[in-house]
This record gives C-alpha cells, structure tokens and sequence, in this order.
C-alpha cells in the first residue's frame, strides 16, 4: 500500500486463490521460460531510506546515523529515486552519486530505485507509454552514475512498484534492462512484477534473459493490520485501529473492532476486516506466502528479494508490531530470500529522526536481527 509514489503494494491473506494458482503455474512457466541463468548474490539485511532522493527537498541522513545503522546490523540500503529528479538537471545527478557513494563508503550495498513520485507517478497510471518514456529517459541518464559505482555494491532497481498493466510492463522492464545493461555490464539488475510487486504476481512474470539479476517483491499482508489508521488517501484502513497480530476472527480484539465499526455504519472498514479474516493471521501463514515466492525462484532459477514490508507505528501495539516484522523477517530467510524493511524514520519507521542517533527503537531491531520469541 503506501502513499502513491512514495509508499506502494500489499498482498492480502484473501487471495490465497490467486497465490494458490501462482503455485500451480510455476513449474509450468518454467518450462516455458527455462531457468534463468545466474551469478547473482542477493543483498538483505536491509533499510529503505525514502525521503532523500525521492523529493526535492529530501533530508540525508547524518553519517552519525548511518554508521550506527550499520553498527546494529544492517547491511543494505534501498534508495528510493525519483525519475524526475534525475531529469531535472545535473546537480540532482552528481548528488544522487555522491549519495551513493557515501552509503557504500559506510559499508552498505545500496539499491538504486527508480521510485516514481507523485507526477511521473501519475503520468505512468494515466498514460503509460509518455510515462515509460520518462522512465527511459531517466534510466538513460541515471544508468552513467551508476555504471561509475562498484558493481558488487550497487544494485540497479528498473521501477518500483510500476503502476501499468503487466502486459506493458514486460516491454518496459525489457527496455529499461537494455539500457542499464549497455551501461553497467557487470551491475546485477533488480526488477518486480506490476503493478504492486506482490508474491501473486509473480506466476505472470518470466525471468529477464540476464545473468545478473534479482526478482523484487513486497510484503504487507494483511493490510487491515499492516496500514491501521493510515492517514493517506480515501480509505477504510485509515477507520480500522486496535487490531492485533496473531490474530484470528474469534479473538475479542478482532470481534470488537468489527462490531464497533459496524455500530457506526462504516460497513466498508467493517467488511474490510472480515474479508481479510477469512484466514488466521499467524506467523505460519506468513511462512507460507513467502514460501510460495521461494518456490517460483527454484522453479525459475531467479534469485529473489523482499525489499519492502512493515507496520504503521500509529495506532498498533508494539508487541504485535514486533511479532510480525520478526516472522516476517524469519520466514523470509528461512526461505532463502533476502530483504529490506520499510523504513527508516516515517511512518513504518526503526528509528525516530535520521539526524539523530537517539530514539532508535530496539523493539524493531529485536525483532530484525534477534530471534526472541
């Protein structure tokens, strides 16, 4: 889910039949496609830093900061790009270098996402080949700083999230892939399925023909406990507080909250929360989406990446909150899977400003690089 643009996708526990049928598809679509061929290694214990380079006003974070992230045990960054920034002139570009060359100094592997904000966004949903233009563009002028940037470090992402049919999305991801590889040789390429990186998507997405490169997914199910009370856009997410995880729909907490937002005649959040309660939310479920998107890597021979997942910190208890970045975190490795968290000091933020190295929540890094229970 996320703000457009800014914060994007989530998968939900109610389309285990879409995931269901992604499973059965796999070794199918291998057949067809044959296994990609790799050299690949995959980058994880990693952070999102959206905010620097995504707007233009971003806010670095203070190399006090970074060097504590890295301290505690993170070992990537992902770092949201906007594609207009990188056209809207040469400043902007040697900034975004520099930038990245900070965090591989500090020890980090590093992620460049082109992460359209909200006008290339737009222009991507509304009229996908100006947009794809624009994404071409970009890569085309982003693709020379990177290919400058050390090739076992630095990893360039083709689009987050792209907001365009699959069927588009296959040309551009094809296009975009020609220009980075022409520019960066040895650069392992990362790229998700459209439109919203989810682990059902992945049945519909082949492999590029490329050595080097990483298949992208994100993780936010289920939304009615993931993105409580966001505050963004037009939803009944933004009605729904005080849910718990584990949770099943027999659990007072769960009854209350359903039976409170039915008493005031919000029946959309209301049959929002039992639409998602259809099944258990519990770590083993958890395990077995993520095994779903294990099983389409061994099938395809792809390496794969769960470069966001998180929880609102504005309404959830921050004991459920831990539990399920932990068992997500878990499953994601027990499963081969490398990963990034979303994020850094916003909404699903680990840390309280990035100008400061207090107010880390050690809840969250208990629960990203602990086992605990």
């Amino acid at each position: 889910m996320k703000p457009p643009g800014r914060l994007g996708g989530s998968g939900l526990f109610t389309r285990r039949n879409l995931l269901s049928l992604a499973g059965a598809s796999v070794l199918a679509m291998a057949g067809q496609h044959g296994p990609a061929r790799t050299k690949s290694s995959v980058p994880t214990r990693g952070i999102n830093m959206p905010g620097w380079f995504d707007r233009p006003d971003g806010v670095a974070p203070t190399p006090a900061v970074l060097e504590k992230l890295r301290h505690r045990g993170f070992e990537t960054v992902r770092l949201p790009i906007d594609g207009d920034l990188v056209l809207a002139g040469a400043s902007n570009l040697l900034a975004i270098g520099k930038g990245i060359e900070r965090l591989v100094a500090t020890g980090f592997a590093v992620l460049a996402d082109l992460h359209p904000a909200a006008a290339l966004y737009t222009t991507l949903r509304a009229t996908p080949l100006a947009g794809g233009k624009r994404v071409v563009e970009a890569w085309r002028v982003l693709s020379t700083v990177v290919a400058d940037l050390p090739e076992d470090k630095v990893y360039p992402e083709l689009l987050n999230e792209p907001p365009v049919s699959p069927a588009d999305w296959l040309v551009l991801r094809g296009r975009l892939a020609e220009i980075v590889r022409a520019a960066c040789p040895k650069h392992t390429i990362v790229w998700g399925p459209a439109p919203d990186q989810g682990i059902w998507q992945l049945a519909g997405m082949p492999p590029l023909d490329d050595d080097r490169q990483i298949a992208a997914v994100h993780f936010y199910a289920p939304t009615a406990f993931t993105h409580q009370c966001q505050p963004w856009g037009a939803s009944p997410l933004a009605r729904i507080h005080d849910l718990p995880f584990p949770a099943t729909r027999d659990m007072p907490a769960v009854r209350k909250t359903i039976a409170a937002l039915r008493s005031t005649g919000d029946m959309d959040a209301a049959l929002l929360v039992e639409e998602q309660m259809t099944g258990d939310w519990t770590q083993a479920a958890i395990h077995a989406e993520l095994r779903r998107a294990a099983e389409w890597s061994a099938a395809t021979g792809c390496p794969l990446m769960l470069n966001e997942f998180g929880v609102l910190d504005f309404c959830v208890g921050a004991i459920s909150r831990q539990t399920w970045i932990r068992a997500v975190r878990r499953a994601a490795e027990e499963n081969g899977i490398g990963w990034a968290v979303w994020e850094l000091d916003q909404g699903f933020g680990v840390i309280a400003d990035r100008t400061d190295i207090e107010g880390f929540d050690d809840a969250m890094f208990e629960a990203l690089f602990r086992e605990g229970e």
